[in-house]
Order: structure tokens, then C-alpha cells, then sequence
């Protein structure tokens, strides 16, 4: 008898042509149905809480399966990581409530997206930020951008003109700039970029930034949409004003450009009144 489970992943992007699978090209969705089909037999369904897009990268990727009742999860979760490329780890899978949705049931992503504002890029970022050395950014005004993004807007600017949503209104509960304190690797400490009076009015950054954004769902392309016309907004080829205009419901047309994919993390998701019920990396009991 089949029951409910639920399973944890984080993946490197780089590579990829997204979470979905898709006939000849190399998906996480399609490596892990080989994976299933080797061990089980067959393929189960994969509700997953957040369709990545080619290059983008996941810190947290949570799914819902029916497996058979008896698999020893153990077993199943060393075999996956095994059947599957380096990139790809599942990282915990666990009995879940016959009604668990890892879709539905979501009720927050967070992504975060890393630029890097130095003349070199260390090698072991790479392949995970966007370097924006030259572009002269104004901290502050980024900073005062992220806010206006906060609330209830109608994403129509930050999302392909050709796409399968008809509804744009997405809510963001936190979007804000911080700096990466020197860390090696996506996933260090950060610092708030202020906006206040302890801001200085025009300082260049260096050095790792971050944009920490929250929302109850996303459209495709939002995130690095968002990023890329902020970065115009930071530069002075766009005002604030501007850019909140954007936020009204305008066409993709008249924001900025989709920003790399390879700079932005699935970061995590929240479930329940309390948020996210455990913390990722945890292995099964």
C-alpha cells in the first residue's frame, strides 16, 4: 500500500534545464524518475513546492511522493544519491500526513539572489552570483527599491508576456538587500543594507550582495526580473518612482532585463502557522 512521504533535496543549477522534466534534456525531475524507476520499478509523481528554471540553483526543494509503505527509507534515500549526479542530493525523505501537498500546503518560498560588486570573482562563486563590478550601484537607493517591492503588487512587468499564469497579484512579505559577510559560499552571515539616516547617501558597494526575498508564491522570471531592474534603479538609468509604476501592473516591456539565472537560490519554504517545521539538511529518523 502506498502512503505519503516527504522528501528534502537541495540541487546545484549549473547544468540543468530546470526542476520539470523535459524528453532529451537533463532536468532534476528527470534524473530522479531514472533514480525511482531503478529502485522502485516504476516512477512516482512529484509534487514539488517550487518549479526552478534552467541554471537556478536550490538551497531547499521540498516534494511530496506516494511510495510503498514498506520501502526502507534508508535504503531508498542512499540509492537516489547514488543513481543520481553529484549535483543532486536528497537530503531527507519521511512519512508525511496522508493529506500532505508539498504544493498547496506551502505557505511561503523565499529566494535569494547574490551579486558580486568586486573587479574579481572568487572561483569558488562563479558559478553562483552575477558580477556587477563597474555599475556603480547606489546602496541606499537599492535598498529603498526592495521596500517598495513589500505588499500586495501585480507582477505583470516581471514575468514573460507568454506564460500559463492568468492571475499576477503576488503577495511579498520581506524583499531587502544585505551584504554577504565574507562568506565562501552562498549561505554565510549578512547585514542589512540600512536606508535610514545611518545609510550613507551614495556609497559603492564591494563585495558580496544578496536580495533576501519572501512571497506566498512566484511568477517564472520574478525574481531576476525584479533584480535586473533594480540594478537600473542602483545605477541611475531608472527612478524610484519609475519603478513603482512597475509595480501597478505594467507591461513585462517596460521593466528592466531578466538578471542570470545561475546568481539565484530556492532558499527555503515555510509551511504551517510555524513556518518551517524543521530545518533543512535534517537526515530521516
Amino acid at each position: 500500500m502506498d502512503r505519503n512521504h516527504r522528501m528534502e533535496m537541495q540541487y546545484d543549477g549549473t547544468g540543468l534545464r530546470g526542476w520539470a522534466k523535459q524528453d532529451g534534456l537533463q532536468t532534476v525531475e528527470g534524473y530522479l524518475d531514472e533514480a525511482f524507476r531503478t529502485v522502485l520499478g516504476h516512477t512516482p509523481d512529484l509534487r514539488v513546492a517550487g518549479r526552478t528554471d534552467a541554471g537556478v540553483h536550490a538551497r531547499r526543494q521540498v516534494a511530496s511522493v506516494l511510495l510503498p509503505g514498506e520501502v526502507d527509507l534508508h535504503r531508498l534515500r542512499r540509492s537516489l544519491n547514488a543513481l543520481t549526479p553529484a549535483g543532486i542530493s536528497v537530503m531527507d525523505i519521511r512519512r508525511a500526513p496522508a493529506a500532505f501537498d508539498a504544493r498547496k500546503d506551502a505557505t511561503s518560498r523565499s529566494y535569494r539572489y547574490f551579486l558580486c560588486a568586486d573587479p574579481v570573482v572568487s572561483p569558488f562563486w562563479n558559478g553562483y552570483c552575477w558580477q556587477v563590478y563597474g555599475y556603480d550601484l547606489d546602496l541606499t537607493v537599492l535598498a529603498r527599491a526592495a521596500a517598495l517591492v513589500e505588499g500586495r503588487h501585480r507582477f505583470t512587468a516581471f514575468t514573460p508576456t507568454e506564460t500559463e499564469h492568468v492571475f499576477f497579484d503576488r503577495t511579498v512579505l520581506r524583499c531587502r538587500w544585505t551584504r554577504a559577510a565574507g562568506a565562501a559560499l552562498p549561505g554565510g552571515g549578512a547585514a542589512t543594507i540600512a536606508t535610514g539616516a545611518a545609510a550613507r547617501p551614495s556609497s559603492r558597494p564591494t563585495g558580496m550582495l544578496c536580495l533576501e526575498i519572501e512571497a506566498d508564491a512566484f511568477l517564472r522570471h520574478m525574481v531576476r526580473t525584479l533584480v535586473g531592474t533594480m540594478v537600473e534603479v542602483g545605477r541611475g538609468e531608472r527612478s524610484l518612482e519609475d519603478f513603482e509604476r512597475l509595480l501597478e501592473g505594467a507591461s513585462r516591456e517596460a521593466a528592466g532585463a531578466t538578471a542570470p539565472p545561475h546568481g539565484l537560490f530556492l532558499w527555503d519554504i515555510k509551511y504551517g502557522r510555524g513556518g518551517r517545521k524543521r530545518p533543512p539538511y535534517q537526515a530521516a529518523e
